[in-house]
């Protein structure tokens, strides 16, 4: 039985029409290492759903695992003063899941959203499913199109 948060996460692919479904793991990823070590991928083929607070709205930047975002340069691709971590609090009003765990759909309202073009590198890549527990595979290509994302260098290596 899958948790209701990635219930929904499951509910918006087939809606999108994604083929992956939502994989329960034995333990929780909450980071992209951790969720490597289990799928049994590179690093890089993870995408981490990072929420960020650009001047009081949210974005989601689906970065590799093997980058860190780059705030200052995220802001001048979405034209905001100011890009910061969002608070835990913030996350979760804006997607309706917690972190280490929130997925690239599956929210109440469609969140602005940046693809790392790094993750265009790997075959399968990996996203989280609506909670720590949860990731479902999918490909660079379909992640664009499931969140309406703009594909962007985002970070560093």
């Amino acid at each position: 039985m899958l948790h209701p948060n990635a219930a929904r996460v499951a509910d918006a692919l087939r809606s999108h029409g994604v083929a992956g479904k939502v994989k329960v793991l034995d333990e929780a990823a909450p980071t992209a290492a951790i969720a490597a070590s289990q799928l049994g991928c590179e690093i890089g083929a993870i995408a981490n759903s990072l929420v960020f607070d650009a001047d009081g709205s949210p974005l989601l930047v689906l970065t590799s695992g093997a980058h860190r975002v780059d705030t200052a340069l995220v802001a001048g691709l979405v034209g905001a003063r100011k890009v910061r971590r969002a608070t835990p609090e913030f996350v979760r009003e804006h997607t309706g899941q917690p972190i280490g765990g929130v997925a690239p759909v599956g929210h109440p309202a469609p969140i602005r959203t940046l693809v790392d073009n790094w993750l265009s590198k790997h075959e399968v890549v990996w996203a989280a499913g609506g909670h720590p527990h949860t990731v479902f595979p999918t490909t660079f290509d379909e992640l664009v199109r499931i969140t309406g994302g703009t594909p962007a260098e985002v970070g560093l290596t």
